[in-house]
């Protein structure tokens, strides 16, 4: 299947003053049946997510997704984080411009580490937008790393070791690579956000009436699974599924099983979101 990529610009932050990078991936040819929006992690962009989109779009979706403000293309200081319920908020507005074209289309959310935050947070401030929502390894419950570093009298120039990503070396090199990721210390102003963010999940409870899937490497490093298992149990209502993958690290997307866990996605997408005819994709 042929898709066609599009990438522009959208007003962000506050009051607008940024400018947010957008790509979307469709099928070349048919019209979809879901709409996915996907949220990225810390310090990277959606230009990454170029693979997950092209498999998630020939099983029926029409994908969207932007860079954070801070990060990639989008304007704004490299990995500045002022509030977690503001890049919300930018979700949201790549979300009602999606629903310009796509009106009709339910909504299944896929965020990955940070973005499984931020994805969540979505989910419990906008709950009547979503269908169904994905939580790759997010940064959920207790993230001792945040703490850690806040402590710290000065914040260490420590970047993320390719290495944790995934079993398959090109995916830390292409990392490393990279001139859109961001290579340097955390700020520590993100850090606090990132450590309010993730008391307002908690706070915030349950999204009772959303499916949740929480996909997670057994041997991920970056957000261990014990620290996020709180978190999850403290957000997931009753339809909720988990599927922790042996052996695999930080980015399950980009693992050496990658298809394995993308079918997961495509197949929790197809039962929260069915087609058009009511048959779930597959």
């Amino acid at each position: 299947m042929v898709i066609s990529t599009r990438e522009w610009g959208l007003p962000g932050g506050a009051q607008g003053a940024e400018r947010l990078h957008v790509r979307a991936w469709a099928p070349a040819q048919g019209e979809p049946d879901r709409l996915v929006v996907l949220v990225h992690g810390y310090g990277e962009h959606v230009g990454r997510y170029d693979y997950p989109a092209g498999f998630l779009c020939t099983r029926g979706a029409v994908c969207y997704g932007l860079d954070h403000r801070g990060h990639g293309r989008s304007s704004g200081e490299r990995v500045l984080v002022e509030d977690i319920d503001g890049l919300v908020e930018d979700v949201h507005r790549v979300v009602t411009q999606a629903r310009s074209a796509y009106r009709s289309l339910p909504l299944v959310l896929v965020g990955h580490s940070l973005g499984g935050l931020i994805a969540a947070r979505y989910v419990q401030t906008h709950p009547e937008q979503v269908a169904g929502l994905v939580l790759s390894a997010p940064v959920l419950g207790r993230w001792t790393a945040v703490e850690e570093l806040l402590e710290a009298a000065e914040i260490p120039d420590a970047p993320i070791d390719p290495a944790t990503l995934s079993r398959e070396e090109s995916v830390g090199a292409d990392y490393t690579a990279d001139e859109l990721v961001w290579h340097g210390p955390f700020k520590r102003r993100t850090l606090e956000a990132i450590r309010a963010g993730l008391a307002d999940a908690s706070a915030a409870g349950r999204v009772r009436d959303i499916p949740l899937l929480w996909l997670h490497g057994s041997a991920d490093a970056l957000v261990p699974l014990e620290g996020t298992l709180q978190g999850v149990l403290s957000l997931a209502g009753p339809d909720t599924s988990a599927r922790v993958f042996p052996g695999a690290r930080h980015e399950v997307f980009n693992e050496t099983n990658r298809d394995e866990v993308l079918a997961e996605v495509a197949r929790f997408a197809g039962r929260v979101a069915p087609a058009r005819g009511g048959t779930p994709a597959g």
